[in-house]
């Protein structure tokens, strides 16, 4: 039997309406050996139980991972469930077996009943991050799962080391959980656009998935327009509007790795003489670039991961608006995005109209813009929508 955490009276609300976290200021007590990554039964105050989940020491002490008395525990049949009910999920998206598209995100942690657990496709390869110490153990089962499910699989690679807390993992090596690297360079297709995608060296799972939508409006406009693509990365953003016909496209990151793989990303479309890519500070920069660009995208990293950093965070959002605003030519777009979860819509979106007043330039919203639908928020955890975005059309 798996131990036990008991909540205190009036603290079980949350996971009555499925709420997947209970904080450790909920716990009343635990019961029998409680070890870091093992499923716990939780109980309610009156001893009723209302689910089980992963256990961690901590502010988030258990991320649940079914609910009610009947609760399934973790066995390989569950996860053998879980991953097929996401990968149908994505095959009613189409994003499974086309021809033009070869990348998605498979799990996405508690938008798919999965807390802890990101896996994204690459071709035939999944690449799987723990983000708890109970994903992290639960690997295995994880990988024997993925290969039953996903049709046509060659390769799983788990990429973990970066995310699953230190503590609890204090050893932790990337490395092929099945199959392994064909030695040769990786392309993906999305929408048709090719991309080479470094999962083994790269960040995160090696490519931002979660942009495809918005690359894709993005095309919509790049015809004929002079486009600047900050933070570019490998340059998604960038691809998207060579093909769609821009007249030119910059590409800036600080990291020279992102500028490598963003100018392989765009040889690739074959039209990278319309192209060039600069290892700079976007700040640096943006100084001197009035009226160079119609269309400029802001796809900064989370400038805040924890709720302290969050004012900081929006004063940083509002000092990289001003410069993107005063920068664009008339009559230009801007496509302007937070990550950071701990920034709601409604506090972006202050932001960027506090800086727009500040650089004293007209704008307009076009579109309000979120992350895609393999990128599924749970009804009960609102906290799943992290990605934000606007499009403006400056004047």
């Amino acid at each position: 039997m798996p131990a036990s955490v008991t909540l205190k009276p009036g603290k079980d609300q949350s996971l009555r309406r499925r709420h997947p976290w209970v904080f450790s200021g909920a716990i009343a007590r635990l019961q029998g050996e409680v070890v870091e990554g093992e499923v716990v039964t939780v109980l309610a105050a009156g001893g009723e139980t209302l689910g089980v989940g992963h256990y961690a020491p901590g502010s988030i002490a258990v991320r649940m991972l079914d609910f009610g008395p009947a609760a399934q525990l973790p066995t390989a049949a569950f996860w053998q469930e879980r991953l097929r009910n996401a990968y149908q999920l994505r095959q009613g998206l189409g994003l499974t077996g086309t021809g033009t598209t070869d990348v998605y995100r498979l799990a996405h942690a508690e938008g798919d009943g999965l807390p802890g657990l990101i896996i994204d496709v690459y071709g035939n390869t999944a690449v799987v991050q723990a983000h708890s110490a109970g994903m992290y153990r639960a690997r295995p089962l994880i990988a024997e799962a993925l290969q039953q499910v996903i049709p046509g699989l060659r390769a799983i690679y788990d990429k973990s080391a970066e995310t699953v807390p230190q503590k609890a993992a204090p050893g932790a090596q990337n490395g092929y959980l099945f199959g392994q690297s064909s030695g040769q360079e990786h392309v993906v297709h999305e929408n048709g656009t090719p991309f080479v995608v470094d999962w083994e060296t790269g960040q995160k799972t090696g490519f931002f998935i979660d942009q495809r939508d918005n690359r894709s409006l993005l095309a919509r406009y790049a015809p004929g327009r002079r486009v600047l693509n900050t933070f570019c990365y490998t340059g998604g953003f960038s691809s998207y509007a060579l093909r769609a016909g821009a007249e030119l496209v910059h590409s800036v990151d600080s990291s020279k790795r992102a500028i490598e793989l963003t100018e392989r990303n765009a040889a690739l479309t074959g039209l990278d003489g319309k192209h060039e890519a600069y290892a700079q500070d976007v700040f640096s920069f943006l100084k001197d670039r009035h009226n160079q660009y119609d269309l400029i995208v802001l796809d900064p990293p989370a400038f805040a991961k924890h709720l302290s950093a969050r004012h900081n965070a929006l004063m940083g959002y509002k000092r990289l608006n001003v410069a993107g605003i005063r920068q664009i030519a008339p009559g230009g777009l801007l496509f302007t995005f937070s990550c950071s979860q701990v920034v709601s819509m409604e506090l972006f979106e202050g932001a960027v109209l506090a800086a727009a007043i500040e650089a004293g330039r007209p704008a307009r919203i076009l579109h309000r813009l979120t992350q895609p639908a393999d990128h599924p928020v749970s009804l009960f955890h609102p906290e799943g929508e992290y990605l934000k975005g606007l499009v403006l059309a400056v004047e």
